[in-house]
């Protein structure tokens, strides 16, 4: 499968101008107001997903990453009012003028702007009610990696006359075919890219439609299994999630076919224990960002985790101190080792803002050509 690139915009962070706006015209009006709060007894609307799919049967090891989970099938998520104040929020035009970036594999997106612009966002992602559910469909429990990264916005937005003419073309074909076929394996399935082949930075994403999927076909996530196969996780409806280990599993966003839009939002998310391991990166996003306030929020939590493991450490030894028992040298010295590690992938993932290229991001070269891969009708469904 081919990968698209898109000509790369040397704009100076904070300063590139939206060149779309999203439909949202046909919201309903009136239905969240600016100063609601996010209350999860009305804005919670969690469906179990009919299946989550285990790392080792996609092909990993069960140990590859911080969970045994690989990848939820869609699950509701979040009330129509709760997308509908989502969506309000995004299309400020402070978010608009000052979090939109690009890259070489995605057109245009949002960053960091939920902590300072969108409070209902940013409170809802936070809400502990929320991280339970996206938690227990994880397979541990998670907290959002750290405020930048919450509500991170793709957007594919085409014109009346483009999406009229998939609509046809999509209801021609399908009297062709029959409904157990659907995208995969028609002549419509459209295998161009939102977003390239990559993995993420954060071990997990939760991946949330802020778009009406009425007439919409595709918009898959497409994943590399263990096995180089390709199989293709159906995308969620409006105010439905997918969960993935997004770390370890390398993937692309497919663009859907019939639908005037499609919008995205993705948050990140870590495990909460500081005494996991952590193998978080920025190389996926330091070159779409303000690059101050991702290294302070990444500087910030990499110190809480080392904070943590030294109080935990101090603790333990001044208690078998108390105890009168002799230290345990190897033990402790080993713990160095470990904070030595950690601190030197903390120093190397804060690369100097001179010898960034804004707006490029080296993408995943998979699946390479003749490389072994599924039938196109290989999915989770």
């Amino acid at each position: 499968m081919a990968t698209t690139t898109t000509t790369i915009q040397q704009t100076p962070v904070g300063s590139r101008k939206p060149s779309f706006k999203p439909i949202i015209e046909q919201i309903g009006a009136g239905v969240a107001k600016p100063k609601d709060t996010f209350d999860p007894k009305a804005h919670l609307n969690f469906k179990q997903p009919s299946k989550i799919h285990s790392m080792e049967e996609i092909g990993y090891s069960a140990t590859t990453g911080v969970s045994p989970v690989a990848v939820s099938e869609p699950f509701q998520l979040f009330s129509q009012t709760a997308v509908e104040r989502m969506r309000s929020e995004i299309v400020q035009p402070e978010v608009m003028e000052k979090c939109q970036f690009q890259s070489n594999i995605a057109a245009s997106q949002l960053r960091g702007y939920a902590q300072k612009y969108a409070p209902f966002t940013y409170d809802a992602w936070n809400h502990p009610d929320t991280l339970a559910v996206v938690s227990k469909i994880a397979g541990v429990d998670l907290v959002p990696v750290f405020p930048y990264e919450i509500g991170h916005i793709n957007f594919s937005v085409k014109s009346e006359e483009e999406t009229a003419s998939e609509i046809e073309a999509i209801t021609r074909e399908r009297k062709a075919f029959a409904d157990d076929e659907g995208i995969a394996g028609c002549p419509w399935e459209d295998d161009k890219p939102v977003v390239g082949w990559h993995t993420d930075s954060y071990p997990f994403v939760c991946v949330l439609m802020l778009s009406d999927c009425t007439n919409m076909v595709g918009g898959e996530t497409a994943l590399v299994t263990g096995n180089n196969d390709i199989m293709k996780v159906r995308g969620p409806q409006m105010g439905c999630a997918v969960v993935l280990q997004g770390r370890y599993i390398t993937h692309q966003a497919l663009r859907a076919l019939g639908a005037a839009e499609r919008i995205t939002s993705v948050t990140s998310f870590r495990p909460k224990s500081p005494f996991m391991r952590d193998e978080t990166v920025l190389t996926s996003v330091r070159t779409v960002s303000d690059v101050s306030e991702l290294y302070y929020d990444f500087g910030e939590y990499r110190l809480e985790i080392l904070e943590a493991r030294i109080q935990k450490q101090l603790k333990d030894i001044r208690d078998r101190r108390r105890a009168n028992k002799k230290i345990d040298t190897k033990a402790f010295k080993a713990f160095l080792a470990d904070q030595e590690a950690f601190l030197k992938h903390t120093n190397n993932e804060m690369v100097p803002e001179e010898s960034l290229v804004m707006g490029h991001i080296q993408e995943v070269n998979m699946p390479t050509e003749g490389a072994p891969r599924a039938a196109k009708r290989a999915r989770v469904e």
